[in-house]
């Protein structure tokens, strides 16, 4: 994601401009898919017959939060158990602040300050990029911070939060790798419904991977990755793929070029990322165990590397959208849609573009149907969130929050 901000209405600019430098290529022949589906039932759910269906440009993006306003933020995440709270992460401030979600006059406060352990040449993609709370947070009180450190590096650090704050000394380091560029850092870190930590990481930057990072299973980078935080150091599952040596063991998933957000679906345990493409696709991936989705032999649909596009057993995008087409420019992916206001959308996948600000709703049910262009919303979408009774809202560079919902 986006560098250290400088001015909103100049920052705004150059990460329109950087989004396109850091693919690095030219542009290509733009592709679309345009077709309207309506929602499909599964076993033991109202018939579509007898639901709305979902409607294409019905809905709208409605302000949430006006006591929380920042610049770059990245995440809003609700804290277990400190009911109408909430966690926001500032990206290259390094902040991350405790906000109440039901008293607009409630003053945000400091959460956690990783600043210091931050390089201080930022590139825009760089900085505090995720944040998850510890499956028994209630218990242990532990939190996990993903962001660049310097040297340039991933860090992925533990701490403890006994009250209202973490204890910024009771930080200790889980995981570091090496970054060899200023880009395509990933940043998302989840808890998944087994207990183990998911990291999502990016190829190491530069445009094309020219470190051929993606396919390297010797290598964290390009990566989904795996591990047991349970204990005081991290250890690899024996579950995992690659656990018995043909490959790093903690690695779940491989073949991604930039995935910037992934989330489990709190029904199925699936697990969804949005992986921003090099310059033609967008792409929207179901991850699953040991699957290899083609970066950098494919980006989305299509060969990446006509010289050597042996794709075979890779696995194609659920969905795609043609980069800088109408005015986009980098998936930010999102969540599978399990709330009440909008039943209609139960099951559906909800992503959106940064720059557009265009929102779509994948059906998850089946694998042949297209998007919904849900909205326009003209916002920055940074990341989407989720609360506490499974509502959605896009997190945006205007230092605003807003809650999808219908028009």
């Amino acid at each position: 994601m986006p560098a250290r901000p400088f001015s909103f209405a100049i920052a705004a600019l150059f990460i329109v401009a950087a989004a396109a430098a850091c693919r690095g290529d030219d542009a290509r022949a733009p592709r679309t898919s345009t077709a309207i589906v309506a929602a499909t039932s599964k076993p033991g759910e109202t018939p579509p017959e007898q639901r709305p269906d979902v409607i294409a440009n019905g809905y709208a993006a409605t302000h949430a939060f006006p006591q929380i306003a920042f610049d770059r933020m990245v995440a809003l995440i609700p804290i277990p158990g400190d009911d109408g709270y909430a966690v926001v992460l500032t990206q290259q401030d390094g902040i991350i602040y405790r906000a109440s979600l039901v008293d607009e006059s409630e003053e945000p406060t400091v959460f956690l300050d990783v600043r210091d352990k931050m390089r201080d040449d930022l590139g825009n993609e760089e900085g505090l990029l995720g944040f998850a709370f510890s499956p028994d947070y209630a218990t242990d009180r532990r939190v996990f911070v993903h962001y660049t450190g310097d040297p340039r590096r991933t860090v992925i650090e533990r701490y403890t939060a006994p009250g209202a704050a973490a204890d910024a000394p009771s930080g200790r380091v889980i995981l570091e790798v090496e970054q060899p560029y200023q880009n395509h850092n990933g940043g998302s870190i989840e808890f998944g419904p087994d207990g183990y930590l998911y990291i999502a990481l990016g190829d190491g930057g530069a445009a094309g991977d020219p470190q051929r990072n993606g396919q390297s299973r010797d290598v964290l980078l390009g990566k989904i990755l795996r591990i047991d935080v349970s204990g005081d150091a991290y250890t690899i599952p024996p579950d995992n793929p690659f656990a018995d040596g043909v490959g790093r063991g903690e690695i779940w998933a491989f073949g991604l070029r930039n995935p910037w957000r992934m989330t489990f679906d709190r029904e199925t345990g699936d697990l969804w990322a949005g992986d921003v493409g090099q310059g033609e696709w967008e792409e929207v991936d179901r991850i699953a165990k040991g699957a290899n989705y083609g970066w950098s032999v494919m980006e989305g649909p299509d060969c990446f590397r006509e010289d050597a596009c042996e794709n075979e057993g890779m696995i194609l995008p659920r969905a795609a959208y043609s980069t800088h087409v109408d005015g986009t420019c980098s998936i930010t992916g999102g969540y599978v849609y399990r709330g009440a206001s909008m039943p209609e959308l139960d099951g559906w996948y909800v992503y959106g573009d940064f720059c557009s600000g265009r929102v779509w709703a994948l059906d998850t049910s089946d694998e042949v149907s297209d998007p919904v262009v849900l909205m326009d919303s003209g916002k920055q979408i940074s990341s989407f969130a989720q609360d506490t009774d499974d509502e959605l809202y896009l997190v945006t560079f205007g230092r605003a929050i807003f809650q999808i919902a219908r028009r």
